[in-house]
């Protein structure tokens, strides 16, 4: 589970407050909001990337708050990969192991059930260099969740990807959940993505992150700030 307990969450001189949702165990959640609404503040608090300055980030009941990003037990995709230079696809994936001190033929066995999870096992060899769009995001996800953490936060991973990338990520990820059960958090500005995606929606307003009903969609187009909450406070006399 995801919990944000009122939190107030900084970035530089930007801050998100009050900030309450949960995110239910094994649930693919995606956060949608228009660009500078405070996606990327809220997602570097989750991380640790950014500071917490008053209430609580719980990750699967445990109390991160203060905790350093790598010991959170968070598997992230940012926005750009950001992917080794120098290394091949089967290092990039091997890599979080081996600085876990897993064992050789752990890795090999972790690396190898990736590969073909993700439609990587004839890239294992193949340098960054010359990948598409598409294999680039397969790579990240896969060292993203090479250790298997509780927890995937994708950041925007979709937004240079083409119609057709972008459909065939879409199958991936369905297969990730199948295959990991992993709870997910997936921010984006596209509701077309939330639609495919999102086993629980939720919405940037007016600084607060509230939750939707998925079925509110009708049509791609519809931009967040249109949704209606999941459960619309009653209006006085109703």
């Amino acid at each position: 589970m995801i919990d944000i307990d009122n939190a107030t969450i900084c970035s530089g001189s930007f801050c998100l407050k009050g900030l309450c949702f949960q995110v239910p165990v094994g649930e693919y959640a995606v956060l949608m909001g228009e660009t500078g609404c405070g996606k990327s503040t809220l997602v570097g608090g989750i991380c640790g990337l950014q500071k917490v300055k008053e209430g609580r980030v719980l990750l699967g009941g445990r109390d991160v708050t203060h905790l350093e990003p790598a010991d959170r037990d968070i598997g992230y995709v940012p926005q750009d990969a950001a992917l080794f230079p120098r290394m091949n696809v089967r290092q990039q994936i091997a890599f979080p192991l081996k600085i876990r001190n897993w064992s050789r033929a752990d890795v090999e066995k972790r690396t190898s059930e990736l590969a073909q999870m993700l439609g990587l096992g004839q890239l294992l060899h193949r340098g960054i260099q010359g990948l598409s769009g598409g294999e680039i995001q397969r790579v990240a996800i896969g060292r993203a969740l090479s250790w298997r953490p509780a927890i995937l936060i994708l950041d925007e991973p979709f937004s240079a990807l083409d119609e057709k990338t972008r459909e065939e990520m879409y199958e991936v990820l369905h297969l990730v959940q199948s295959e990991t059960s992993v709870t997910t958090l997936h921010v984006t500005h596209s509701s077309a993505e939330a639609k495919r995606l999102a086993d629980c929606l939720f919405v940037f307003r007016e600084g607060k992150v509230v939750r939707v009903a998925n079925d509110r969609f009708d049509a791609p187009s519809i931009p967040p700030t249109s949704l209606a909450p999941e459960n619309p406070p009653l209006k006085e006399g109703t």
